[in-house]
């Protein structure tokens, strides 16, 4: 039934509607010690378990005295509201052995929520330890995600500054209608496996103003991903921003309906890139725009590697099953570190079909860079720079 506007409000029995109030949780009313040192996880779990056990919208506020030492903690759902905010005003600190929350763990884990903000705050993941124990060759662990939402939809993360994960700084799977807006992610330039923004087997998630510096992927997307929006984002250093590795498995779904655009890559690997195994598989790429992008100092400003394969293991004919289709570079410019600034390396089996480029300008050196294509199908319109080598 439409109520009519004179009556919204009110219920139809004519009782006043009031909305419920908002209640804040502050973490030091339940044990936290503001000191970085005093484990204060119980204290920020039983903050949550308020937030998320009433009916009332719930704000649980981590005030700005001092730094808050963590151990692993899992903000769990379903809760009886879908409007929790987690207001940071300090920093979260993570421990600095990487043994004490375990391997291909994650520290702060939000699983099965709906309707959460996260903002403001530093999140430290202290990963410099086990970076140097990977540098060494040791015998190390692969390491911890800083920030994970798992299983969730309706989510907003803003104003937030992750620092130093040991491995990936924020990882978003399995979710619908995610939101990162304002958020810095910063690592040195080697620290290993440390992706910014890890996006998969997620719709609708948007990543927008925000800068990324780090020893890998800046944004990292994964199968199953689909409805993406990634806009004014800084990359640099890092990897640049990645579809893929795809096709690890052979029954993997695909990634589709991608748009990066308004982005800048700064002395990176590589600008945008796609990346697939060079095995079977039945994953594919398709309908993905690239628009108003800039290059500087890039080492690889387009790329698509069918040909991914570590250590050259278990890729039989080193043949990539994932199809490439409806990809289109919009207005990409700027400067390449190396002479091939756009390259197609696609499938033998699986050409690349429907490639766009549209005014397009790279140059290397001040000089003319190349283009160099393998399997490569497609289009071009405008000015086109280095000339295209799509067939």
């Amino acid at each position: 039934m439409q109520v009519p506007c004179s009556l919204r409000g009110t219920s139809v029995r004519g009782t006043a509607w009031k909305p419920l109030d908002r209640v804040t949780y502050n973490v030091l009313n339940f044990g936290a010690k503001p000191d970085g040192v005093t484990d204060s996880t119980a204290a920020f779990l039983k903050a949550w378990s308020a937030a998320c056990g009433t009916p009332n919208p719930a704000t649980i506020y981590v005030p700005q005295e001092g730094k808050y030492f963590l151990k692993n903690v899992q903000f769990r759902g379903p809760c009886k509201n879908k409007a929790i905010t987690i207001h940071i005003d300090s920093t979260l600190v993570a421990p600095s052995d990487y043994n004490v929350i375990g391997n291909n763990a994650t520290w702060l884990l939000f699983d099965r929520v709906d309707g959460v903000s996260i903002r403001g705050g530093t999140l430290d993941g202290q990963g410099n330890g086990l970076w140097a124990c990977k540098k060494s060759s040791k015998n190390c662990p692969s390491g911890t995600t800083t920030l994970g939402i798992f299983k969730s939809k309706n989510v907003e993360i803003s104003g937030l500054t992750s620092l130093n994960s040991q491995m990936f700084h924020i990882v978003i799977n399995g979710c619908q209608e995610v939101k990162v807006i304002g958020v810095k992610v910063l690592a040195p330039r080697n620290s290993p496996n440390t992706d910014g923004i890890h996006v998969q087997m997620s719709i609708g998630v948007t990543i927008f103003n925000s800068k990324i510096g780090t020893g890998d992927d800046c944004v990292s997307i994964g199968p199953a991903t689909t409805n993406l929006l990634i806009q004014n984002v800084a990359c640099g250093p890092g990897h640049g921003i990645s579809i893929g590795s795809l096709g690890k498995d052979y029954r993997e779904a695909g990634v589709q309906n991608v748009t990066v655009k308004n982005v800048t890559f700064n002395n990176t690997q590589n600008g945008v890139r796609i990346k697939t195994w060079g095995r079977p598989s039945t994953g594919f790429v398709k309908g993905v725009l690239f628009h108003h992008a800039t290059m500087d100092n890039v080492h690889n400003p387009i790329l698509i590697d069918q040909n991914y394969c570590p250590n050259n293991k278990n890729c039989p004919g080193k043949v990539s099953g994932v199809k490439i289709s409806e990809v289109t570079y919009r207005d990409i410019q700027g400067t390449s570190a190396s002479q091939v600034a756009v390259k197609f390396d696609c499938s033998n089996t699986n050409p690349c079909q429907r490639i766009k480029l549209e005014n397009v300008k790279l140059t290397y050196k001040n000089q003319s860079a190349q283009a160099s294509c393998a399997n490569a199908a497609g289009t071009t319109s405008g000015s086109i720079e280095p000339t295209s080598c799509l067939y």
